[in-house]
């Protein structure tokens, strides 16, 4: 018996039906191990030991293969032919040799690039060993992305409170939108002007053609900047003389692209199909996995992480028999096309994407697929034919002009390109972020010497045409785009971009809008904050030349050790650098790097820093356990703030201008909608602590009216007793978003309106839900009910809990000796497990009751001075930055 291993259930039937009965082949559902996530899991000091852990999911799947391993004569590991699928066989085979089930068993590695029968038996036929060096790669790059996501951010946490993390290639990828963005703000527009001159010939044809020299001066296209010039030149042309100088006509060849790799496959999705790179890698892993097609699954097309661009040799026997019967000879070159790689660091160890079969057109798949399957299915298909068709024969023409007048000369030019033969535009045509028009533009046939006339071409247009524009700045980052640049510049790996571009979009560091990368405020500072103290680990060359060292590793030529030793030297000493910083200092270099976002200029001149409360207090970037925002130096005889981003002096900001919505009708007290530094919120009344509720997400703040206002202050709301135990069930909106709550029981709600109309049904529900979820645990029913503490108060139950009965008491839950029958301990036995759990550390109460001492001594004490304050600020974002938080992991 022979066990095959792959990553997913689907392929693991299909391979199944291909190899036979003598074969079980079973799915570890991707990785099995992982490193936790916490801080420890990579040791630097032990020569960057690393502790792995099994997902709890792989449990059952491994003891699965565990067992069918132990039966078999041969473990055959085919998994995905990268450097995750070799990690992954290599995770697995690691498990394996600790259950100690291989003994003297065969092991063998097979990897195909498609999931077809022909692929699936010629892979069997050739195995090879486990790649060491592709898992020694693996090694680093997950060391490295760990050791900069769970050293660099508690760091950021601790000098910047409110900061999410950190990562590594997230960052050089996030620095690349926010300096995209900062281009935006400081771009200042240049005005220009554009002259042409619409021609006729004598032959009564027209075409129009463009200024390029004037009185011996060769004009750009930036040099006529004010209507003076242009109009100057336009009287000139306007009573001139026009003839030919000269005509150049050339052939032209335009060739087809390469197949798709990873990074162009993304970048295609997005322009042509709209798909985000994610969900592009989604349906391609489909299409790879394979489809249902007369009963039986196949794949249709080969793996889609890859940097290679060539194809197989009967792959492109097959496409010029296709090209040839569905286009004619005449679209067939006269040899095979061959391609090579243009992006740094390629590695071209597989093909490139194609379908599995490229006899097998879009048409005839079409009514197996969903319509996203669909279209990339043609889209690959399209781009994979086309790089192996007749390249396309253009024409183009170049027509010199001379003008004569008034004493002056000017020159002028038209540009056309016809195309000859359409080659492999006939099926395909590359799509382009610019959205450049490549439609063709014919010229008339002239003689050198020709006269010409200027006429204009209809009513609305003149024979001389003068056009004022001003520059743009460059665009925004398409994810299409991105991906180019970064892989233009060697930054990650085109498998990874998909789930960097997400990750920042999870982490609210980017939106999304109109298919452009916007950074958000949370991002910005984040990257001003590496860019200021950890420049160099944000280097476009310093992360381009890691990624170099981890492909040397995968062809076995450097140590992944000595590579995590050099890096880890570097990396720890700019970390120790800063730990004294002092978060003033942070909050400088902030102001400053951030000064044109956060402070744009005032239309008057006037100091775009000047509090427009106090006028005499300046504004400075502020951070707090929320985030950051914008608040006086004067605080806190100035409590001016606003929201980061939103300009000085902008209706509704800090807590200027509050708008009114209307009175309570049962206190008669204003009702009133303002904009803190969290964002809006309505406040009812101006007592000293007035009720206060922020706007839910969904609610924005020009929808707002007394109704709705009134709606969120009322909250929380009594829905109804529980039929249960009658306790009363409420609902609300907290931290998480809208819910309702019973017995310390919450269960989230699908949006904020619910909230105001779920019944006692809907509630009794969710909570039913929520709680079979969790096992029931937060309203467990008691095995005995014991009675009071008797010196503390409270009630003393027993409980059968998931790791056997215990005893609770608060928030003490003191776990019974064994063959202790719960229902017959008592009270004084239970009154003495308590204690002893107590006395070891498990009592929590402990430090809420000396928490609400504090808080009665700080009500009691005197006002704290200003500087008492600040310290203050400073403690308590310390210790709110302490609160555990995860890491960005880039290898996720």
């Amino acid at each position: 018996m022979n066990v095959v291993i792959v990553e997913s259930p689907a392929k693991a039937k299909t391979i199944n039906k291909y190899l036979g009965s003598d074969y079980t082949v079973l799915a570890s559902f991707g990785h099995v191990r992982d490193l936790p996530p916490k801080d420890g899991s990579v040791k630097p000091d032990d020569d960057f030991a690393m502790s792995w852990q099994v997902d709890s999911k792989a449990q059952k799947r491994l003891t699965e293969i565990a067992n069918a391993v132990k039966d078999a004569d041969r473990l055959i590991l085919a998994t995905d032919p990268d450097r995750e699928g070799e990690a992954i066989s290599w995770h697995v085979l690691e498990v394996l040799r600790k259950k100690r089930v291989l003994k003297d068993k065969k092991i063998e590695r097979v990897v195909f690039n498609a999931i077809t029968k022909k692929a699936v038996l010629e892979a069997m036929a050739n195995p090879r060993e486990l790649d060491t060096p592709l898992v020694d790669a693996y090694l680093a790059r997950r060391a490295l992305d760990y050791l900069v996501g769970f050293t660099l951010s508690p760091v950021l946490w601790r000098k910047l409170p409110g900061a999410r993390s950190a990562g590594r290639v997230q960052s050089v990828a996030l620095r690349l939108i926010c300096d995209r963005e900062m281009e935006i703000e400081t771009f200042k527009s240049q005005e220009y002007w554009s002259i042409f001159a619409n021609l006729k010939t004598p032959a009564g044809d027209t075409f129009q053609a463009g200024l390029t020299g004037f009185d011996g001066k060769k004009i750009g296209r930036l040099d006529i900047s004010n209507e003076a010039e242009a109009s100057a030149i336009k009287t000139m042309l306007e009573s001139a003389s026009f003839k030919v100088d000269s005509v150049a006509s050339k052939p032209a060849k335009r060739n087809p692209a390469a197949p798709f790799t990873t990074s162009t496959l993304q970048q295609e999705a997005s322009r042509k199909l709209g798909f985000a790179a994610s969900r592009a890698m989604q349906v391609a892993q489909k299409l790879y996995e394979g489809i249902s097609i007369g009963g039986e699954t196949t794949g249709l097309i080969t793996y889609m992480r890859t940097d290679g661009v060539q194809i197989a040799g009967e792959a492109i026997a097959s496409a010029r028999a296709v090209i040839g019967k569905d286009f004619g000879d005449q679209y067939v070159p006269e040899k095979p096309r061959f391609y090579s790689a243009k992006a740094k660091n390629a590695q071209e160890a597989h093909e490139a994407i194609r379908p599995t079969d490229l006899a097998r057109r879009p048409k005839d798949v079409a009514r197996f697929l969903d319509p996203d399957q669909a279209r990339l299915y043609e889209l690959i298909w399209k781009r994979t034919m086309a790089s192996q068709m007749e390249s396309a024969v253009l024409e183009r023409t170049t027509i010199e002009i001379l003008a004569d007048g008034s004493g002056k000369r000017a020159s002028l030019r038209a540009t056309g390109s016809v195309v000859r033969f359409d080659g492999f535009l006939a099926l395909y045509q590359e799509g382009r972020d610019d959205e450049e028009d490549e439609s063709s533009r014919r010229l008339p046939a002239v003689d050198e010497g020709a006269p010409l006339t200027a006429a204009s071409v209809d009513d609305k247009t003149e024979a001389i045409e003068a056009s004022q524009h001003f520059t743009t700045p460059p665009p925004r980052y398409t994810e299409a785009s991105l991906v180019k640049k970064m892989e233009e510049l060697g930054i990650g790996r085109p498998s990874t971009y998909a789930s960097t571009l997400q990750t920042l979009r999870d982490r609210d560091y980017v939106e999304l809008e109109k298919k452009q990368l916007v950074p958000q405020d949370k991002g910005r500072i984040v990257i001003a904050f590496l860019e200021s103290f950890f420049h160099r680990y944000v280097e476009f060359d310093f992360t381009a030349s890691l990624e170099e060292q981890l492909d040397k590793i995968s062809a076995g030529e450097l140590s992944w050790l000595d590579v995590l030793r050099d890096f880890w030297k570097g990396f720890s000493a700019a970390v120790n650098d800063i730990k004294d910083l002092r978060v003033a200092e942070v909050i400088d270099a902030l102001n400053e790097l951030l000064g044109p976002h956060i402070f744009p200029p005032k239309e008057d001149g006037s100091n775009p820093r000047q509090c427009p409360s106090c006028d005499t207090g300046q504004l400075s970037l502020k951070v707090s356990r929320w985030g950051a925002f914008i608040g006086c130096s004067n605080y806190p005889e100035c409590g001016f703030t606003r929201q980061l981003g939103k300009p000085s002096g902008e209706e509704g900001e800090g807590e200027e201008g509050p708008k009114l919505l209307g009175q309570d009708p049962e206190t008669g007290l204003d009702v009133t909608l303002r904009n803190g530094r969290f964002g809006p919120y309505v406040q009812l009344g101006e007592e000293a602590k007035p009720k206060r509720a922020s706007l839910p997400r969904g609610w924005s703040a020009p929808d707002m009216d007394l109704d709705k206002a009134l709606q969120l202050l009322s909250l929380p709301r009594d829905v109804g007793p529980h039929p249960e135990d009658g306790k009363m069930i409420s609902a609300g909106i907290g931290r998480y978003g809208p819910f309702v709550l019973h017995n310390g029981t919450y269960a989230n709600l699908s949006s904020p309106d619910e909230v105001f109309s779920v019944g006692i049904n809907r509630a009794v529900d969710a909570l039913a839900e929520k709680r079979s979820k969790t096992g029931g645990r937060a309203t467990a029913t008691p095995v005995k009910e014991l009675g009071e503490h008797p010196q503390e108060g409270g009630p003393i139950n027993v409980y059968d809990g998931r790791y056997g009965p215990y005893v609770k008491h608060g928030k003490i839950n003191a776990t019974l000796p064994k063959d202790t029958d719960p229902k017959a301990l008592t009270l004084e036995q239970a009154l003495e497990l308590i204690a002893a759990k107590a006395s070891k550390g498990g009592k929590k109460t402990a430090a809420k009751k000396t928490t609400a001492k504090k808080t009665t001594a700080k009500k009691a004490a005197p006002k704290k001075t200003t500087a008492g304050k600040a310290a203050a600020r400073k403690t308590k974002a310390t210790v709110d930055a302490s609160s555990e938080q995860v890491p960005w992991d880039d290898a996720s």
